[in-house]
């Protein structure tokens, strides 16, 4: 009895050395991720598929935390629940991001983990009336994830500061809704959405259709690949669990290079995780596409961040697009 007491206390007092050593450190136990839908996500499915992150999690000498995946639509949505604590990684446009950055500096302190990919978004429409922004009536309803805090409608409102001198000037035109509600509505014809401000692939398979057409191509408005979406977090969450931070981009990292290397069995992943009806060919020319760059590093994040300030969006630009992300991107090639 007392040998067996005596090993109780060791083991104990061992656990206490270990928990309290240099680089060993207890992480979050749970990573709970919350994505929306379309291509752009596909880095999260791959990741979730092959078991990247936990597999950089053991190799990074921490247990692999259990990750539990969320399906949320809009930037709105996202937010709400990152900031009431209901998620630890939130997923939405790089635009959105940099509001909640902005708006909780002094709170929540949110501060952008890793960007998912570098890809055009096109406004679509069904009505061959519309060939520019300023054919657009008050009859004309434009879909998208979620009004003025989302990605699409800041980078319609860069357009409209373009052509017309007044950035809010299509706001009451937008409506919010989930890509593929908007992309049935609008190839149906028979709704009041005359419009869809949209990612791959539903642009893609819109245009395919014969029936709408292009009217807006983000890279034109912003000269050049810019970043979609984006990975989010609190301070706090990312300060306390920085194994877990590496380890969640460096399976994004993973995900992105198999993905290059390996179109046609992503096409396969995204078809089951998504249940899409597309052609896998169809898919898979999407991914292939040379406008479309699935990497961790951001591009054009100073270009967003320079027009919400300068519209009053947000209070000030950062100084630089490190100071949006995670410091651990601070090397890679972003802008």
């Amino acid at each position: 009895m007392k040998t067996a007491g005596f090993m109780r206390v060791g083991a104990l007092a061992f656990g206490l050395v270990m928990a309290n050593s240099p680089g060993i450190r207890a992480e979050t136990a749970q990573l709970r991720i919350a994505q929306q839908f379309g291509i752009a996500y596909l880095p999260l499915i791959v990741a979730s598929e092959r078991g990247l992150i936990e597999e950089e999690a053991k190799a990074l000498g921490i247990t692999p935390p259990k990750i539990e995946w969320l399906r949320l639509s809009g930037a709105a949505s996202m937010n709400e629940a990152l900031i009431s604590g209901g998620l630890d990684f939130a997923t939405a446009g790089i635009t959105p991001m940099i509001l909640t950055w902005d708006k909780t500096r002094t709170t929540a302190k949110i501060i952008g983990v890793a960007a998912l990919g570098s890809m055009a978004n096109i406004l679509t429409t069904n009505n061959p009336n519309i060939k520019t922004l300023a054919d657009f009536t008050e009859k004309d309803r434009i879909a998208l994830p979620s009004v003025k805090v989302g990605f699409q409608p800041i980078v319609l409102q860069m357009a409209a500061d373009k052509a017309f001198g007044q950035y809010d000037k299509l706001d009451e035109l937008t409506v919010s809704m989930p890509h593929p509600d908007a992309t049935a509505q609008i190839l149906s014809g028979r709704s009041e959405i005359t419009a869809h401000f949209t990612s791959p692939p539903f642009s893609q398979q819109q245009l395919a259709s014969g029936k709408v057409h292009q009217v807006l191509n983000s890279y034109d408005v912003l000269g050049g690949p810019h970043t979609f979406n984006v990975v989010y977090a609190t301070t706090k969450f990312v300060n306390d669990n920085p194994k877990t931070i590496q380890a969640f981009v460096r399976g994004l990292d993973r995900a992105n290079d198999w993905i290059k290397a390996n179109p046609k069995e992503a096409t396969a992943l995204y078809i089951k995780a998504e249940n899409s009806k597309l052609a896998p060919d169809f898919v898979e020319s999407i991914i292939r596409d040379k406008d479309i760059n699935f990497t961790t590093a951001p591009e054009g994040a100073q270009k967003f961040a320079d027009f919400e300030a300068k519209v009053g969006l947000i209070k000030q630009a950062p100084a630089s697009w490190r100071d949006l992300f995670w410091s651990g991107l601070g090397e890679k090639p972003g802008s």
